[in-house]
């Protein structure tokens, strides 16, 4: 499905990352990828992944200083000499923000969730586009929380709701170059990042209880879905946002 496709994955921490799921997936049906980490405790982590996938590279990345942004993706060139598709699975707030009142967040937290989890996207398709210049997919991560209140998720919650709104106005300005952007809405999920979010477990029980499948979303899953976005099988398919959170957004009351 991917032979010969090339990628770059932004988000891989470890073993259970949702973009670990994804290169995978996407490994999997024979593409081969770039890895980017953004600080020297992840890239022992991220090295011994990638390198299960065959000619994969790792390159460092941090989105808040766009010298590295510039670099990983000459690098991708270097290596590559092109670029197929992006799987953007990048949010960061510190971690005083994802607990308590919303209106308590600080004008530093909100600016830093921004920027990383919500203009990291606008920032890579940007960098992006000259190595698409066959068409793309363009993939990010959502959740939930960007279109109703999910307690403890706070200045989250309003990044996503930004996010999702790039990746529509993304998928306008992109498209006359055949370059398609969406994003997954995954459900709860035990991952690393997720733990910065209080009552988390609470979370997953509630969710797996409520969903129609009465069960959480697994990594599979999304990464599954990742892969059908960035193939040819969705080609008709941009500016959307799928939700793969086993039903539950469609519950009421």
């Amino acid at each position: 499905m991917l032979k010969d496709k090339i990628g770059i994955i932004f988000g891989v921490a470890n073993k259970r990352s949702i973009a670990w799921a994804c290169a995978r997936a996407c490994g999997a049906q024979g593409a081969k990828m770039a890895f980017t980490y953004q600080a020297e405790r992840l890239k022992e982590n991220v090295e011994e992944l990638a390198a299960t996938i065959d000619g994969s590279i790792v390159v460092p990345c941090d989105v808040t200083d766009q010298s590295t942004v510039d670099a990983a993706f000459e690098a991708v060139r270097e290596k590559y000499g092109r670029l197929d598709f992006i799987v953007h699975s990048i949010a960061y707030a510190p971690k005083e923000a994802l607990e308590g009142d919303f209106v308590d967040t600080t004008r530093e937290a909100f600016r830093t969730a921004l920027e990383i989890s919500a203009f990291s996207l606008t920032q890579v398709a940007l960098a992006a586009a000259p190595l698409m210049s066959e068409g793309g997919s363009i993939v990010t991560m959502s959740y939930y929380g960007a279109e109703k209140v999910v307690m403890n998720y706070n200045v989250m919650g309003v990044a996503k709701a930004a996010l999702e709104a790039s990746t529509r106005y993304l998928a306008a300005d992109l498209g006359k170059n055949n370059i398609r952007v969406n994003a997954i809405s995954a459900g709860p999920l035990n991952t690393l990042s997720a733990r910065g979010v209080k009552n988390m477990g609470s979370l997953l029980n509630y969710v797996g209880e409520r969903s129609p499948l009465k069960r959480n979303v697994t990594v599979d899953e999304v990464g599954n879905t990742a892969l059908f976005l960035v193939s040819e099988m969705s080609s008709g398919i941009t500016g959307e946002t799928i939700y793969v959170d086993c039903g539950y957004n469609i519950m009421g009351i």
